[in-house]
């Protein structure tokens, strides 16, 4: 056996580990060849796995999340929505994740290209919230800043409250709200505050559009002193459909004057009908 190797051009690097085993040269020597065998042998345990990502109108997705499950093994597609991904064997499981459309799982099942049509899931896009508007069913627990909505009908026929401040200032929580008497124009003014600060501090909307500032300064013992606020009360309630109010600081989305919070007045859409609620309210103490 050794004579027909010893035949082959490797016969003087084969007699020399041959006759010495134990010299460091061999040593070294069969420490690369092990190296370059195992190297080997992970290069061919890749495979690698090329497609396409396209819309259910069969443009190009970009951006499309395609990772191997329980590996580390991932990419992104391109603009035109091509992708090539290392796969760490023949039948690899391959996800699919872009917003807005659903999760895919797909078997490699030994093919080099693989082209994968998503879908959107319309269900998954009324949850996302862009702006300050939430939806009427949302509750506090659901988001991750406290967001309280006040339907106005069912709150004024409960009350028999005529304005607007005073309305929320029993439904609402960290809103304040004092009638004012004897002092200078916050008589007629209602001047809210949120969170203990001042009026100017809290940004008013009227569907989902800036209200405009009063004129009149607080100068004498009102509250919010020295500020100038959104007059709530201008807005009859009988225009209003339900209110949203943000009860924490939104000036990176709003801007400085939404400190305290914002409060978004949505007005009714059905303007030719008339309604009127009559009722009385009172406390007393035992």
């Amino acid at each position: 056996m050794f004579e027909r190797i010893f035949e082959k051009p490797f016969q003087p690097v084969i007699f020399y580990l041959y006759r010495f085993p134990n010299s460091p040269t061999v040593m070294k020597i069969l420490a690369i060849v092990f190296s370059l065998l195992f190297s080997l042998g992970s290069l061919e345990a890749q495979f690698t796995l090329k497609g396409k990502v396209t819309d259910p109108n069969g443009e190009p997705l970009a951006g499309v999340s395609i990772s191997e499950r329980n590996t580390s093994n991932g990419t992104y597609s391109a603009e035109d929505g091509s992708f090539t991904i290392n796969l760490s064997s023949i039948d690899a499981v391959i996800v699919f994740r872009y917003t807005g459309y659903a999760t895919q799982e797909v078997v490699s099942d030994g093919r080099s290209e693989i082209n994968i049509a998503m879908f959107t899931v319309e269900n998954l896009l009324d949850h996302i919230v862009v702006v300050g508007t939430r939806r009427t069913n949302r509750t506090q627990t659901e988001t991750p800043v406290p967001v309280d909505i006040i339907n106005i009908g069912q709150l004024s026929q409960s009350t028999a409250r005529a304005d607007v401040t005073s309305l929320l200032n029993y439904s609402a929580p960290s809103l304040n709200y004092n009638k004012q008497s004897g002092s200078d124009g916050a008589d007629h003014i209602d001047l809210a505050t949120l969170r203990g600060l001042g009026p100017d501090q809290t940004l008013v909307l009227v569907n989902g559009k800036r209200r405009h500032q009063t004129a009149f300064i607080a100068v004498f013992g009102t509250r919010g002193r020295g500020n100038s606020g959104t007059d709530l009360s201008a807005i009859p309630v009988q225009a209003i459909d339900r209110i949203e109010i943000l009860r924490d600081g939104a000036s990176a989305q709003y801007g400085s004057d939404a400190i305290a919070g914002v409060v978004n007045i949505l007005l009714k859409k059905n303007v030719r009908q008339v309604s009127a609620d009559v009722g009385f309210s009172g406390c007393y103490d035992k």
